[in-house]
C-alpha cells in the first residue's frame, strides 16, 4: 500500500526507540540499566490517585468538553496566575493528551507552508518533526556546553527573517537541564512581541529547579509578551503522572484556543475524563510531594555529574533544572580507548547498550551529535552501577 509523502518526513523518537531496545534486552534476561526515557521513578501522590478513584466512583466516565472540564481549565489558569503573576482566561486553556499533543496542535493551527520557526538546540526531539509536518521550516540555532546551552536575544535577532512565525523556548530544558536567565527571558519576550513573533513556551519542567535557579515564563514579561506567548505544560513531570496523559496550552487568543479545540475534536476528542479530575487535585494545592522529589533529583544529579567527570572524554555541565545530564563526548569520539572506534555518539550508545546493558540517548536526536543524554530520574543504585559499567567499558 502506498503511504502518504508526509510519512517520509517523520523520524522515530530516539528516546522511545532506545527505551524499546533496552526493554527487549531486559526481556531476554540481560541486566539493563536505562538512563533513557525522561520519566520520574516516583509514584503518583496518593491524594491524586484518590481523586481519580472518587471521580470513577462518582461516574465521571463520560465524554467531557473537548477542551477539558471547566474546573480543570480554571485550575490551570489560576495556577499560572498564582505562580507567574499573569492571567490567562480559562477559555484560552485547552486540555490535551499530554504536552506533546498540545505542541502538535499549536504548530498545525499556527504554521503555514514556508513559515519559519526558530528552535534553539539542543532541543526536545519532537519539535522539528512537528514543525515540518505542519509545513514549516525549523531554523536550528545551536548553543553548546561552552555557552551553558543557552541562546541570547542577539542570536535570535540574527536568525529571524520576514518568514519567522514563532520561536520555541524550553526552560528548564530537555535535554541539557539548562535554565534561561530570567532577564534574558524578558528581553527575548519583549523583542518577539514587538516583531509579532509567537513564543511557544514549553514549561513542563518549570518546577524541577536546583541551586536557587528561577523559572520565569516569557508570558510574565509584559502585557504584549502575554499576548504573544502560548504556554505549554503538563502534570507529567511535576506530579509523576506521565502515564495519565494530561497536558495543556494557555493562550490569551481565544480564537487560537478554539482552533486547537476544533482540531482536537476531529482527532482524539477530550483527554481521559478520570485523569482530568486527578489533574484538578494535582493543581489545586497538592505539591506536598514535590520538595522531596526535587531533593532526591538534586542528590542524584550531583552523583551523576561526579561519576561522569571521572570518565575520560566526558565533558559535563551541572544542570540547574529538569532531570538530565548532557555531556559532550567529542574527546572520546576522537580518541577512544583500547583501540575502540566510534563513528559518532550513536555508535557509542549502541556499543554501551550491547556491551554493558546501559542505555543512554545519543545527542543526534537533540540536534547535538557530539553529546549524549542521561536521565537521573532513576535510583542512586542504578546511577552508581550503570556509570561504573560505562567507566569499565571505556577503560576508566
Amino acid at each position: 500500500m502506498r503511504l502518504a509523502d508526509r510519512v517520509g518526513l517523520l523520524r522515530p523518537s530516539p528516546t522511545m526507540a532506545l527505551d524499546a531496545k533496552a526493554k527487549e534486552l531486559a526481556r531476554t534476561g540481560r541486566s539493563v540499566i536505562s538512563f533513557g526515557v525522561g520519566e520520574p521513578d516516583f509514584d503518583t501522590p496518593d491524594v491524586i490517585k484518590q481523586a481519580a478513584i472518587a471521580a470513577l466512583e462518582a461516574g465521571r466516565t463520560k465524554y467531557t468538553p473537548v477542551a477539558g472540564v471547566p474546573e480543570l481549565r480554571e485550575a490551570i489558569a489560576q495556577r499560572f496566575l498564582r505562580e507567574q503573576g499573569t492571567e490567562y482566561p480559562a477559555q484560552g486553556v485547552v486540555v490535551t493528551v499530554g504536552a506533546k499533543q498540545a505542541l502538535y496542535q499549536i504548530f498545525q493551527v499556527l504554521i503555514d507552508p514556508g513559515d519559519e520557526v526558530i528552535v534553539p538546540a539542543p532541543y526536545w526531539v519532537t519539535y522539528p518533526d512537528q514543525i515540518t509536518l505542519a509545513g514549516g521550516k525549523p531554523v536550528i540555532l545551536p548553543a553548546g556546553i561552552e555557552r551553558g546551552f543557552a541562546l541570547t536575544l542577539e542570536d535570535l535577532v540574527g536568525a529571524a527573517t520576514e518568514r519567522t512565525r514563532a520561536i520555541v523556548l524550553n526552560s528548564p530544558q530537555n535535554p541539557a537541564g539548562s535554565v534561561l536567565d530570567p532577564k534574558e527571558v524578558v528581553r527575548i519576550a519583549e523583542w518577539a512581541a514587538q516583531r509579532g513573533i509567537a513564543i511557544i513556551s514549553d514549561e513542563v519542567y518549570g518546577k524541577l529547579l536546583y541551586d536557587g535557579a528561577q523559572h520565569r515564563s516569557p508570558a510574565s514579561a509584559s502585557a504584549a509578551a502575554r499576548e504573544a506567548t502560548i504556554v505549554v505544560d503538563a502534570v507529567s513531570k511535576t506530579y509523576a503522572m506521565t502515564g495519565w496523559r494530561i497536558g495543556w496550552l494557555l493562550t490569551s487568543d481565544v480564537k487560537l484556543a478554539s482552533a486547537v479545540a476544533n482540531l482536537q475534536s476531529q482527532s482524539t476528542s477530550n483527554a481521559n475524563s478520570i485523569a482530568q479530575y486527578a489533574a484538578i487535585a494535582a493543581l489545586t494545592g497538592h505539591d506536598a510531594a514535590l520538595p522531596a522529589m526535587v531533593k532526591a533529583f538534586s542528590a542524584r544529579r550531583d552523583m551523576m555529574v561526579e561519576a561522569l567527570r571521572r570518565i575520560p572524554g566526558f565533558e559535563v555541565d551541572v544542570p540547574r533544572g529538569a532531570f538530565y545530564c548532557f555531556p559532550r563526548v567529542r574527546e572520546l569520539l576522537a580518541s577512544p580507548p583500547r583501540g575502540l572506534r566510534f563513528a559518532d555518539a550513536d555508535a557509542l550508545a549502541a556499543y554501551l547498550l550491547e556491551e554493558t546493558g546501559v542505555a543512554l540517548v545519543p545527542g543526534s536526536g537533540f540536534g547535538m551529535p557530539e553529546y549524549v543524554r542521561l536521565s537521573y530520574a532513576t535510583s542512586e543504585d542504578n546511577i552508581r552501577e550503570g556509570l561504573s559499567r560505562v567507566a569499565k567499558a571505556l577503560g576508566a
